[in-house]
């Protein structure tokens, strides 16, 4: 696997959430307004005036001093970050966080800092700067800036939310996500139980603490500690949303801001879930006009809507009678859905998925299986990182539950199914895991301006199966210095994918602060 897939294939870039993950869901502009108030009310470095109590409560944090050490990973430094818990409180509890760094290697003058997340939400960005941005960024970037990254609270390395043990794990990711009748309806509704209730038991104080809200305003800490004036950042997938949080927050604090394969904070959970559904059946369909064209495409060689109906069928058999992998674990449905999905972020794994595809349909479900574990982000000893548990809780967070029960789960299924033959169904379902969520959310969906943030870039990709490019049009649209970059393309993201086009505008806007013109698109 090359460091790029990282960010590609695995779920570290996943945004919406699709599939399992599924959390995201509306709320309303007041709950929006409330969180956004509250979180300038508390910081000096916001455009807004702030009590002297909290001020001076939180001025310990933004005089701290890192003091870095070696990480074990050749050219990398780390530290440890100090934040406050709950910044409604801050005189309270503290939250240590995990920042890594590699410096600027020249030559020229240094910019400061680039600070990189890979999105997720749960996406391990320190784990992201050492295993590809901090040695595959391009190179004049890395010459200007050093590159940071701090791991969100909740995340990887910064006390990290904690669910399910690994068999506990295995058994929710192989639940049937298409219930067929009231018994499986409610084992699916358990199984969603069963994982809140493991998180409330294991991570009970961090849980009401792990917002976007909250994540940024580390952000801005650590910002104001690395001694830089201005925010420079560039985020993907869920890393657009906290990016643009951040400019909302700390409009007078933005410095050049990328944010790849957007997210649109304004559409409430139903409307997220079910455009990325469409954007899921948008890459399928690519990929199957690829494969009908080869000889030994297994879902055939006549038209798309033919091979959309194999792969269907092949769904609905192993639903019925799961197929060997090799180990314990058969491939259902759940687990040949996700593997399929996540090959769906990056073409270069279309190769991959058509291997794996003709193995499962021959009766060998390996490859699927292998593809979905790293979407899962499964270890070979069965243990797995806590991408998703970290998911569930900073997305039923940030906005209520999509549905209120099962009921509105099926009732959604239609409009899920006329957006994606494929996938429909099994994503309608997704959509009902915040539901009986132990921590009530704190946000809700609601447009992002920043007014009087410097000029900020929003790239969208034409194809992007997890973030559809409707979602970045519209960012960019509501950001007041917000401009478009195009790339006309498949995949998630677009930043180092191998356009020429899109790297030169992103590189010259992060090493001269001018955004491509109004309307540009690279292919």
């Amino acid at each position: 696997m090359d460091s790029r897939r990282l960010l590609r294939t695995s779920a570290t870039a996943l945004a919406a959430a699709g599939l399992i993950l599924s959390g995201c869901s509306g709320g309303s502009d007041a709950a929006a307004s409330r969180t956004t108030a509250a979180a300038r009310q508390a910081s000096p470095s916001s455009s807004s005036s702030s009590p002297a109590a909290s001020s001076a409560a939180l001025k310990k944090f933004y005089g701290q001093k890192l003091t870095w050490r070696d990480c074990g990973v050749t050219g990398f430094q780390c530290a440890t970050l100090r934040a406050p818990l709950d910044y409604a409180k801050p005189d309270g509890e503290q939250i240590d966080l995990a920042v890594s760094r590699v410096a600027a290697t020249g030559p020229g003058k240094r910019l400061g800092s680039l600070l990189v997340n890979p999105g997720g939400p749960g996406g391990s960005a320190v784990g992201y700067l050492q295993g590809y941005a901090g040695v595959g960024y391009p190179a004049p970037v890395r010459a200007r800036y050093d590159m940071v990254a701090v791991d969100p609270r909740g995340v990887a390395r910064s006390e990290p939310v904690e669910c399910l043990t690994g068999p506990q794990m295995d058994t929710f990711t192989q639940v049937d996500q298409t219930p067929d009748d009231a018994a499986e309806i409610n084992a699916l509704s358990a199984a969603f139980k069963d994982f809140s209730a493991g998180c409330a038991k294991k991570s009970r104080a961090i849980l009401p603490h792990v917002s976007t809200v909250e994540t940024a305003r580390d952000m801005d800490i650590l910002r104001a500690v690395l001694g830089d004036e201005k925010l420079t950042y560039v985020g993907a997938s869920y890393g657009t949303f906290l990016g643009a949080t951040y400019a909302e927050l700390f409009p007078d604090r933005v410095g050049r801001l990328v944010l790849d394969g957007a997210m649109d904070p304004s559409l409430p959970a139903i409307d997220l879930n079910r455009d990325q559904t469409a954007g899921f059946e948008t890459s399928f369909r690519a990929f199957a006009a690829d494969c009908v064209t080869k000889p030994d495409c297994p879902l055939g060689t006549g038209s798309v809507d033919a091979a959309g109906e194999a792969l269907k069928k092949f769904f609905r058999d192993v639903d019925a009678k799961p197929v060997p992998t090799g180990e314990s674990r058969a491939l259902g449905e759940s687990l040949a859905t996700t593997g399929v999905i996540a090959a769906m972020y990056d073409e270069g794994a279309w190769p991959q998925l058509r291997e794996a595809l003709t193995q499962a349909i021959g009766g060998e479900g390996s490859g699927l299986l292998a593809l979905a574990d790293s979407y899962y982000e499964r270890e070979a000893d069965g243990t797995y990182a806590n991408l998703m548990f970290a998911n569930a809780a900073v997305n039923c967070l940030d906005l209520p539950a999509a549905y209120r029960g099962p009921a509105d789960a099926a009732k959604a299924v239609p409009s899920f199914e006329k957006a994606s033959p494929v996938f429909g169904r099994g994503l309608a379902w997704a959509a009902l895991n915040c539901t009986s969520w132990p921590t009530p959310p704190t946000g809700g969906p609601h447009r992002i301006t920043a007014e009087g943030a410097a000029p900020i870039l929003v790239v969208g990709t034409t194809r992007d199966p997890a973030t559809p490019y409707k979602w970045a049009r519209s960012l960019a649209g509501q950001l007041s210095s917000g401009t478009l970059l195009t790339y006309e393309g498949d995949g998630h993201t677009a930043y180092g994918r191998g356009s020429d086009c899109v790297d030169t505008a992103i590189n010259t806007y992060l090493l001269d602060g001018t955004p491509p013109a109004e309307g540009k698109r690279c292919s």
